[in-house]
This record gives C-alpha cells, structure tokens and sequence, in this order.
C-alpha cells in the first residue's frame, strides 16, 4: 500500500512511525501534504529520504501517488480531505473526530456509501484492554441488559489545560471538548452497548479557563503566550515548547510560516470552548447514560458504572493521580505511560453474589497495548475480532452526532433527538 499524509502536527506521528517500524513491510510513506513546509521539514528528516510533499490547494494532485491517505488534520478540514480521497476511490485513515458538524457527517456518509474506498476511524480506546474486557462481559450478558451508564471522565490541568493553549480552543476548530474529547468516550458507549443514541440533553459552560474566569478570581494580567514570558518556568499554567525537541521544531520553529500559536495563555481571550459538561443520552434499546466531563481535575481518569438486570460492573482508572507543579511545566508530563499513582480496577458485581475483581492484562506500548493492536488492524487488516474494535464510518458518525447534538441541546436548551441508528438529526 502507498501511504499519503495529510496534516503533519505531533498526533500523526504513530502512523508514520509505524511505517517506518514494525509495519514497514506493510506499506510505504509515498507523500505529505501540509500548510507548513517547517513541519513537512521534521517529518522528511524522520522519515530519512525524499518525499513528495504538497500544499493543501493540491491535495487532488496527492491523491493520484497514494493508495491510502492518512488524515490527521484541524478537525473542522477533516470532512473536505476525507471526501475527496473517498471520492476518489482511496482507503482514508482519520483522526478522531471524524468531523466536526452534522453536515460534515451526512456528506462523508454520503461519500463512504458511494465510494469503492474504506474509511477507518481511529478510536484506539476501543483497542484498550480494560474497555475491551468491559465489552466482552456486557457482551456475554454478565450483568443482563444494561438499563443505565453512569460515566465520569477528568482532564487534570496537563493535558485538559493544553487544549485550552492550541487551536483546539476555538470551537469552530475543534467543535469543542464535547466533539474533539467526547467523541472517544461517546464511541465506547455505543460499542460497549452495540447500540445507538435516540435523544441527547445538555449543559456547558466554560468556568475555568479564559480572560473572565481569570479575571474574576483576580489572577492580574496573564502573557498572550509562554515563550518570553517572565514567570515561564515557574508558572505552572505555562508550557514551555522549547524544552522539547519535537515540539520546538513542529510549532516554535514553524510559526514564522502560518502563525500558529501552540503555547497561548490558558487564560486568556479567545477561549470558545466549555470546560465543563454534562449530558444525558436515551439510548434506542432504553438505556440511559449520565455523561460529565471536566477538563480542570487535579487528577486524570475515568470512572464508569454499568447498571443491568443481572448486576452491575465498574471500571475506575487512574491515569495520573495528582499533577506537581513542574511536571505541568514539562511538555513530556503528557505522557501517562509511567504516571505515579496509575490504576485500573474493574468490579463485577452480580446480584446475590459478592463482588469479583476481573483481571486485566496489558501489554506493551500506549493504552496498554491497545495501540499496537490498533496499528496492527489498520496497516494488516482485522483478522477475527469477535470484539469488532474497528470502526467504520457509521460509527465515527454516530459518536460525533452525540457531541454535537450535546453542543446544540447546550445551546437551546432543548432535547435533540437522533435517528437512522444516531447518524442524522431527527427533522
């Protein structure tokens, strides 16, 4: 397979680095496409030869190179990259969110069913092996039929705090946390259940982050940006891209050619997105989930319960247990691989029964090995999955339909209700 590129930041690195590694036999890196030549740059030195790179007005002329494109782009573009490719016949790999909008969602539906190309969505939580263990006991009915999901997910203020520096803090971009964040969270419901959302109710504000909330909790006048900024280094709200190498080079170094910005103030103007969101959705088989997400937590992880007829199962995770000051500094504190404090307990509870602790077993590399398995789907095919962990365009509609339904219910006030199995907006 010959592989193209399509938006070249820090995220599409897995993909490239596969191809380079253990699945180098598998396919090969035939062109990059991106608005920056200074990351096109990076990308070509880790790749180690010459490669076709082309600028986005000649993404048409890329496609003819590749067999496959990998999209990985501003959310809000995904849907133009995913339909041409798709359009023109060519397996696409994309990012999630599949996109950004419910008109987005019904043209890529649209493309996807009249193209002889396929279309995978990379939700590599599916492909964790705890989210995996979760939906093979539901699978196998250990709890009967799952009546209600109670799910709470933190962002503690490394990695919630950085959406609010980069182009992620423009809703327009990103369609906020409830599309770019929840998406994943939205995806594992629907697959743990094997069922679609009918109807979803929502509430958002934005109660921490941005220029008002500092003002009005008297945090004085905050710098635009980390770099220059006197308190950078001891300020734990500031990031300092310089102190990692890939990070200097793909923004610091690359800014002078798009102005892009990926160390703004977390406090500062131009925040659009909320911090914090809860959401209720009815399920097409009656289950009801009850959905929170903070993007401000002093720790990271996850809690999710389970209520059926037969019993109950809970998952708590702990990714990070508490955040230090300096390691909110660092740039590399992003990765949770080897978090003090990291946990997963998953409890089954049957009724008239006491509790049973059900194992998990990891393996190596991101998401306890889910990464790898992810990997191994896309670039070598899914061989029998009874789990059915990757997902096709359907399902990265039907997650992205949640979050934005979640956006406009937050917005008027009113219920959304979701048909054609949750791709599409009831009229």
């Amino acid at each position: 397979m010959r592989y193209a590129f399509v938006g070249l930041g820090h995220r599409v690195q897995l993909y490239i680095d596969a191809l380079l590694g253990d699945w180098s036999d598998t396919g090969e890196i035939v062109a990059l496409c991106d608005v920056n030549r200074t990351r096109i740059g990076y990308y070509l030195d880790r790749i180690g030869r010459d490669v076709p790179s082309f600028a986005p007005d000649e993404f048409d002329k890329m496609l003819q190179l590749a067999d496959a494109v990998v999209v990985a782009t501003v959310d809000a573009t995904h849907a133009r990259y995913v339909v041409a490719a798709l359009d023109a016949g060519k397996d696409v790999i994309v990012e999630k969110p599949l996109c950004t909008t419910a008109e987005d969602c019904a043209a890529i539906v649209e493309a996807a069913e009249r193209s002889s190309g396929r279309l995978v969505v990379t939700f590599n939580y599916r492909y964790s092996p705890r989210n995996s263990a979760v939906r093979r006991l539901i699978a196998d009915g250990a709890i009967g039929d799952v009546t209600s999901v109670h799910f709470e997910w933190v962002l503690d203020t490394i990695h919630g705090a950085d959406y609010f520096r980069r182009w992620h803090r423009d809703k327009a971009s990103s369609g906020g946390l409830l599309v770019h964040k929840s998406t994943h969270h939205f995806d594992l419901v629907n697959w743990w259940l094997d069922d679609t959302a009918a109807s979803v109710y929502a509430r958002s504000a934005l109660r921490f982050y941005g220029a008002d909330n500092a003002r009005a909790r008297g945090l004085g006048d905050r710098p635009e940006r980390a770099a220059g900024a006197p308190e950078l280094g001891t300020d734990p709200y500031l990031l300092d891209i310089s102190a990692d190498p890939r990070l200097k080079r793909l923004y610091l170094d690359a800014e002078h050619e798009d102005g892009y910005i990926r160390d703004q103030d977390v406090f500062g103007d131009g925040v659009t997105i909320e911090d914090n969101m809860a959401v209720l959705v009815g399920y097409s088989r009656g289950a009801i989930l009850t959905y929170s997400l903070n993007a401000h937590g002093p720790f990271e992880g996850y809690r999710v319960a389970f209520n059926g007829t037969g019993g109950r199962l809970e998952l708590e995770v702990v990714e990070r247990a508490w955040t230090p000051p300096r390691a909110a500094i660092d740039p590399t504190a992003a990765d949770k691989a080897h978090a003090a404090g990291a946990s997963e307990r998953l409890v089954l509870h049957r009724h008239w029964s006491e509790p049973e602790e059900v194992a998990i077993s990891s393996g190596a590399g991101g998401h306890g090995g889910g990464d790898v398995l992810m990997l191994n789907d896309i670039f070598r095919g899914v061989g029998d999955d009874p789990l059915r962990r990757q997902a096709g365009h359907r399902a990265g509609v039907a997650g992205v339909m949640v979050g934005v339904s979640a956006n406009l219910s937050a917005a008027s006030g009113a219920p959304v209700l979701l048909e054609d199995e949750g791709t599409r907006q009831a009229r």
